[in-house]
């Protein structure tokens, strides 16, 4: 039996928990409001302040979706109250963010500074005084994560001098280059 899935979901009492049929979601909190369509296969319980995912068998699909529905559930009760977050570093001479409005503007060794623009209202984004560390935070772990994920992409670090942005604590592994190049 699955580990994860088995385990109950505290809800804490500022959180109101919605399920509709069909298992169409509804997760309210202090932080905002989520709602997510999870499997129609698994039943979702409510007792005792806790929520409860049971699956109908002990199928290969449905033992998949036991522990990604828990997860879901558990991410969303997490997410209205306490929030998620990720940080990530900017190396590089020039390199810099800044914050304008919501805005989140990036000079990072192009020829025009790249914009993103936060893509709800719950997700906001934090740049530190001198725009070498930024963070992307949200109620929505999927969104805040893939948010992060494009904003690293625009200039990831290389592997030669560093340059670039990265996860706070990634470590980006450098090669010698052609100095290192043993001669003949």
């Amino acid at each position: 039996m699955s580990r994860i899935g088995r385990k109950p979901i505290p809800v804490p009492a500022n959180v109101t928990v919605k399920v509709e049929k069909g298992n169409r979601v509804t997760v309210t909190g202090p932080k905002g409001t989520l709602e997510a369509q999870l499997s129609p296969a698994m039943e979702i319980v409510q007792e005792d302040g806790q929520i409860i995912v049971k699956r109908p068998s002990d199928s290969r699909h449905h033992r998949a979706q036991h522990g990604l529905t828990r997860s879901l559930l558990n991410n969303m009760v997490v997410g209205v109250t306490q929030g998620f977050s990720k940080k990530l570093e900017i190396h590089g001479v020039g390199y810099r963010a800044e914050k304008q409005g919501d805005n989140l503007v990036l000079q990072v060794g192009k020829s025009h500074p790249v914009i993103f623009r936060p893509p709800t209202k719950d997700i906001t984004f934090e740049v530190d005084r001198d725009g070498r560390s930024l963070v992307v935070s949200g109620i929505d772990k999927c969104a805040v994560g893939e948010l992060a994920a494009v904003i690293r992409k625009t200039r990831p670090p290389e592997p030669y001098k560093g340059k670039g942005i990265r996860y706070e604590g990634e470590y980006v592994r450098m090669k010698a280059g052609k100095a290192g190049k043993a001669s003949r």
